[in-house]
């Protein structure tokens, strides 16, 4: 049997929240190159423009229908409305991804209350209304994946809330992926390192990026490309993976 047979997503739907730039943008072209149709979520109408270039680039490479979604994922009405939307233009969704989220590198003691429910809302909230609609909506056999971050396992200070609003998204893959056996759905997280991105360089100092780069494998950050292949395996050839936190950072941590 040759498994490069299963590299496929010819005849599915996905539907990428955040997946209109950075690692949700290059997700969404691997996704389109195996033949899956799209729904791409972003955040605000400010990013229509962007949204629209991209859209239009993946239907005429690659002969795929692609359709864009603008909505705030901490409310459930807004993940419901995204999902029922995927439904009325696919007939169903095979494969869903919660890319959304927020990074703010401070103090503890510094967090406002009003910062504090801003993380909750991108890291916590959206996910775990994500979670519940695509544990609805999916797909029999289908695949939930979130990202998360390789900092669930370091023991640092300044990232305490980030930390402490995405480790939540590990537990409710595991519930859901327990909750799901029976329709066979697989959910999992993956969990970058310091990805080189514009998000990152805005937190950090250039000594702190330079030890972030002294962790990782080849003295680098975490790139974009190299976490969108494991998103591709989950979502084609590796549905025995259910329950799981995929740590891929390089050797930055380790769970």
């Amino acid at each position: 049997m040759s498994f490069l047979s299963k590299v496929s997503l010819k005849g599915k739907s996905s539907i990428i929240t955040g997946g209109t730039k950075n690692l949700g943008a290059l997700t969404a072209r691997e996704f389109a190159a195996l033949g899956s149709d799209l729904i791409l979520h972003y955040h605000s109408q400010s990013g229509t423009p962007e949204a629209e270039k991209l859209k239009k680039e993946l239907e005429s490479e690659y002969g795929i229908q692609v359709f864009l979604f603008a909505g705030d994922l901490k409310h459930q009405k807004a993940n419901e409305d995204l999902f029922k939307f995927a439904i009325d233009k696919f007939g169903k969704v095979d494969v869903a991804v919660n890319n959304v989220g927020m990074v703010m590198k401070k103090p503890q003691v510094e967090f406002t209350e009003e910062e504090f429910e801003t993380m909750d809302d991108r890291n916590n909230k959206a996910a775990f209304f994500f979670i519940q609609a695509a544990s609805k909506y999916v797909a029999e056999g289908g695949r939930i994946i979130s990202i998360v971050t390789s900092l669930l396992a370091a023991y640092t200070p300044n990232y305490g809330v980030y930390q402490g609003t995405k480790a939540p998204v590990e537990y409710y893959s595991k519930a859901a992926s327990k909750e799901l056996h029976g329709k066979q759905i697989a959910v999992n997280c993956v969990a970058p390192g310091p990805m080189d991105t514009p998000f990152f360089y805005g937190q950090e100092t250039k000594e702190s990026v330079e030890f972030c780069k002294s962790c990782g494998m080849g003295n680098r950050l975490t790139k974009i490309d190299d976490i969108v292949p494991i998103l591709r395996f989950l979502a084609t050839e590796g549905g025995w993976i259910t329950g799981q936190t995929i740590f891929a950072s390089g050797g930055f941590t380790a769970h």
